[in-house]
């Protein structure tokens, strides 16, 4: 496995499989495919900090100059050889569609799959390639068989779309919902683990966990948990759409059942892409969203029946994982924590000041939720951008209320010194 993640960086680097050559001008192209030969000799730590690599390394992205984006957990920008490799595979599409693009494109499938699957540590036949986090998720959804009476243990900090999806089956099919609730912020998981434990009953036949809480950026027990499921008879289904190209992990780390996650966010592939894992003995259990042949039923093929789709972005993906394998996980975990910490040091204790999600390491990631006492996420979002063209996601749900920052590994520490000096100004109000 080393020795391949090996080879696709010397191949990055070297012989330009993303077409580097395209970035703007050779001299660019050719300082940033030093950057990430530098980045590479480094350990993560020493990497994390080192400023000038990381502004070589941000020249790759097209990003604007005129707004800071903080908001990278809705969906991240694409690093220029990507978005290439989307238009290049669209022109092409284009000469002749249905040769080009299910005679020539399509096959490039398979090819892609080993890659994803390769990059979650899985077997090719366990992973379909699909659009987002909430397609992934809601397959396994409302494709397993459940009846009415059998328990789903789920938080109140699931993602909405998750959440209405198993509202509707427990509507349409009588199955009980099991909601946890948890203390904001959560400075340790020892509750989480109790609360799950004490929620199986006879009749539980599902934990719904998602893995990092997009509200806050909490990163979930999801190891743990899904051996707790599996000692105890239980499927495990994992929202993984915060982690995947985030923290350095395995979804054969994991021990689930199911996992789902969109790839346009922190992997940083073209938009609506998407990736859905299942254990191959529990392919065979779920049924597809879209009907498929009969023969498929064991195949992990069976979800990808959903007719004509964009083959452009999604053989695209290959260029992001290129990308991302060559700055490496490791590294690229390290730098989105120290980011992190960056501006969160810097305002901690300020009045007014309040933190949704914990300044732990170990359990939060780039993905940070604050609150101005007396203040609505809404007001303190709209002044961000206002004053300082900031933008953010405000989060007000349950008990969070409050602007949710995600940087990327193009954000400048000068964009996390405007957003310190506007948390200073918020609050002196």
């Amino acid at each position: 496995m080393n020795n391949r993640r090996s080879f696709l960086r010397k191949t990055f680097l070297t012989a330009g499989t993303l077409s580097i050559g395209s970035l703007f001008n050779k001299t660019l192209a050719e300082d940033i495919s030093n950057a990430f030969k530098e980045l590479n000799q480094l350990d993560p730590l020493a990497a994390s900090e080192n400023e000038d690599l990381w502004a070589r390394i941000q020249q790759a992205y097209t990003t604007s100059s005129s707004i800071i984006n903080l908001n990278n957990g809705g969906v991240s920008p694409q690093p220029k050889v990507v978005q290439d490799a989307a238009n290049r595979y669209y022109a092409y599409s284009n000469e002749a569609p249905s040769y080009y693009m299910w005679r020539i494109l399509d096959q490039g499938r398979e090819p892609l799959r080993a890659k994803l699957a390769d990059l979650a540590g899985v077997s090719p036949d366990e992973i379909a390639i699909n659009r987002n986090t909430t397609e992934a998720i809601n397959t396994v959804i409302f494709g397993l068989d459940l009846k009415a009476g059998d328990e789903v243990v789920l938080t109140k900090y699931d993602y909405p779309n998750m959440i209405n999806a198993w509202k509707q089956r427990e509507r349409r099919d009588g199955i009980k919902l099991v909601w946890l609730d948890f203390d904001i912020p959560m400075e340790s998981n020892t509750e989480v683990i109790s609360k799950f434990r004490q929620a199986i009953t006879p009749r539980t036949r599902v934990f719904h966990i998602t893995q990092m809480i997009n509200w806050t950026g909490h990163i979930m027990p999801a190891k743990q948990l899904c051996a707790m499921a599996r000692e105890n008879g239980i499927l495990s289904v994992v929202d993984g759409a915060h982690t995947f190209g985030h923290l350095n992990f395995k979804v054969s780390d994991l021990g689930c059942d199911f996992f789902g996650t969109s790839l346009h966010k922190w992997l940083c592939a073209p938009f609506g892409t998407g990736m859905l894992y299942i254990r191959k003995g529990k392919i065979k259990d779920v049924w597809p969203l879209l009907a498929s042949p009969e023969t498929q039923t064991d195949n992990i093929r069976k979800f990808e029946n959903i007719g004509t789709r964009s083959f452009a972005t999604e053989q695209a993906i290959g260029s992001a994982i290129d990308f991302h394998n060559a700055i490496g996980i490791e590294r690229k975990e390290a730098r989105l924590k120290y980011l992190k910490a960056y501006w969160v040091n810097k305002v901690k204790g300020l009045d007014k000041v309040k933190f949704y999600t914990s300044t732990s390491p170990e359990l939060s990631g780039a993905l940070f939720n604050f609150g101005i006492e007396g203040m609505d996420a809404g007001p303190v979002h709209n002044f961000l951008f206002r004053n300082y063209k900031i933008h953010t996601s405000p989060i007000k749900w349950e008990n969070v209320n409050g602007p949710r920052i995600t940087p990327h590994v193009y954000t400048k520490k000068y964009d996390l010194d405007r957003l310190v000096e506007a948390i200073h100004e918020l609050s002196k109000a």
